[in-house]
């Protein structure tokens, strides 16, 4: 008999569009405090200045308001867990959209616009609404869940680079750490490796013996900050463990190759 087929993790739609909302406003507090200097600085990300990450962010409100505004799409072709794995090809025509929308306003300007565009589209559309858009068709609810993963990304690579204690909102942190510990499931799907990140995400990954009580003979711990920078390629398996940011036990648990999930 196969086994059952896992189901699909759920998410709390009003919290997910408070948490993105709210995020999306600790971000726009710090960058308009930000220094020429400090929107100088290499971001850490591609070849983008903390200015240029910093637009960027402003343009994942913009667009999600702006995917809002479209006519919607009959049924969805995505999932959120799926996501991940369908960005990597998008990411120049992405930069390239995000210049063309943004180019050469003030960042106060461009933020100020793209968070009163996406409160006010947000408002007026329910979360089974979905969306048309270049990675696939989605539900709002759904769409929503990967803003966590690039608002938290982003959150932490702007913190890093320009010397910010951004706030992260706890709802989206928990949602972008789930997203990223599903999908490596998805990925390397198994269970002879359980993969905890305390407090909000345990999944079980790569084919082999699976235990069945007690504690498993491989397991893989670290925090959600760690994870995620695992999961996004801003750090390496190698230095994380070295560094004791990851704590892996048995044969198995080096997930050195399956690291990045997305990048």
């Amino acid at each position: 008999m196969p086994p059952a087929k896992k189901r699909a993790r759920t998410y709390d739609a009003a919290k997910i569009r408070a948490a993105v909302i709210a995020q999306f406003g600790h971000v726009a507090a710090a960058v308009g405090e930000l220094g020429d200097e400090q929107l100088a600085r290499p971001s850490g990300v591609g070849a983008w200045s903390v200015a240029e990450l910093a637009a960027h962010i402003a343009w994942i409100a913009d667009s999600l308001a702006a995917g809002l505004a479209r006519p919607p799409a009959a049924v969805p072709e995505l999932t959120a867990v799926e996501w991940p794995f369908a960005t990597a090809s998008l990411a120049g025509k992405i930069a390239e959209a995000a210049k063309e929308t943004l180019g050469g306003a003030p960042l106060s300007e461009l933020y100020e616009r793209a968070g009163t565009r996406m409160g006010e589209e947000l408002a007026a559309n329910a979360a089974s609404r979905v969306l048309d858009l270049w990675v696939g068709n989605m539900t709002l609810a759904d769409f929503l869940v990967t803003r966590t993963v690039e608002l938290v990304v982003h959150t932490d690579d702007l913190n890093r680079a320009a010397g910010l204690d951004v706030p992260i909102e706890r709802q989206a942190l928990a949602a972008c750490t789930r997203l990223l510990a599903d999908a490596l499931a998805l990925k390397a799907p198994g269970g002879s490796v359980e993969v905890r990140i305390p407090p909000f995400a345990v999944v079980q990954c790569i084919e082999g013996p699976r235990h069945t009580r007690g504690t498993p003979p491989n397991v893989v711990e670290t925090d959600p900050l760690t994870w995620i920078r695992l999961a996004t390629g801003r750090t390496d398996w190698a230095s994380a463990v070295a560094d004791a940011r990851v704590r892996a036990s048995g044969e198995r648990a080096d997930l050195s190759a399956l690291l990045p999930v997305m990048s």
